[in-house]
């Protein structure tokens, strides 16, 4: 089914690569070296129980490997600046866009969505793009910000100042969930998480970890991100069997049988 995709128009963060360069500045300290361990955790308690032979991680924006949990040997990364990785990241990485993917259909089992959504010009794009490649049953994991949570009033002071995270077009969970259905994908998992301010005091920020426990049960909506997978659904086609009728006896009613035959049953 296809997805109606509005008018295209420039990321309000700027240029993707820019961006691209911002975001991993601020995974690398702080408050974004925290919501790093905390997706890394996340996709750990994932990937170990999604299988197959090929994985696919969509969009580098932390420079650093996110997919060490999986269990699947060939793991591939897709950056449009792939070349500007580390060394490390380089030895698995290709050079292409999300919304145009180098790779052929139905040929992968698992894709990683980090953030890649919430900073494409084209978020409809680029889930086509994943339908198209993923195998019957594979399975996208999708890594977002959610725009309901409590870092609410920062993004709106923040966002002003063009500067990722804050800049982001953040897609709810709800909204991936019908975006997916319409591709035919069934979210078989869903999970907020990390439940405190956005501070940049780390003393503060440790006084703050019980509200991981706390969110977890009481606000579990309230989580700054979250995690979505979805499974591509594909139904198969239950060949009809043809409903077994009786062979027709070649001499239809009212038309008299041959003489020999009437003689064998007159001698019975």
């Amino acid at each position: 089914m296809i997805i109606k995709a509005p008018r295209k128009r420039d990321h309000s963060c700027g240029p993707l690569q820019a961006v691209r360069a911002k975001l991993r500045n601020w995974y690398a300290v702080g408050l974004g070296r925290r919501v790093l361990d905390a997706e890394r955790a996340e996709l750990d308690s994932v990937l170990c129980n999604l299988f197959g032979f090929h994985v696919l991680q969509v969009g580098v924006y932390a420079d650093e490997y996110i997919l060490g949990a999986t269990r699947i040997s060939h793991r591939m990364l897709l950056d449009r600046e792939a070349h500007t990785l580390s060394a490390e990241l380089q030895v698995m990485a290709l050079r292409g866009s999300a919304t145009a993917l180098p790779i052929a259909s139905q040929s992968v089992d698992v894709v990683v969505l980090h953030h890649t959504l919430e900073f494409s010009t084209d978020p409809h794009q680029v889930l086509r793009e994943i339908d198209r490649v993923l195998v019957p049953e594979g399975h996208v994991v999708i890594v977002g910000f959610n725009p309901w949570s409590c870092w609410l009033p920062w993004r709106w002071v923040l966002r002003w100042r063009k500067q990722p995270p804050w800049c982001g077009r953040t897609l709810s969970c709800a909204r991936l969930k019908d975006w997916l259905s319409l591709l035919s994908f069934d979210a078989v998992y869903g999970k907020y998480f990390f439940f405190r301010p956005p501070l940049q005091h780390p003393g503060l920020m440790d006084s703050l970890m019980l509200l991981e426990t706390f969110g977890t049960r009481l606000w579990p909506v309230f989580g700054a991100a979250f995690i979505l997978i979805g499974r591509k659904r594909v139904i198969a086609l239950t060949p009809i069997k043809p409903r077994w009728k009786p062979r027709r006896s070649l001499i239809p009613h009212g038309i008299a049988e041959p003489q020999n035959r009437q003689h064998k049953r007159t001698k019975e």
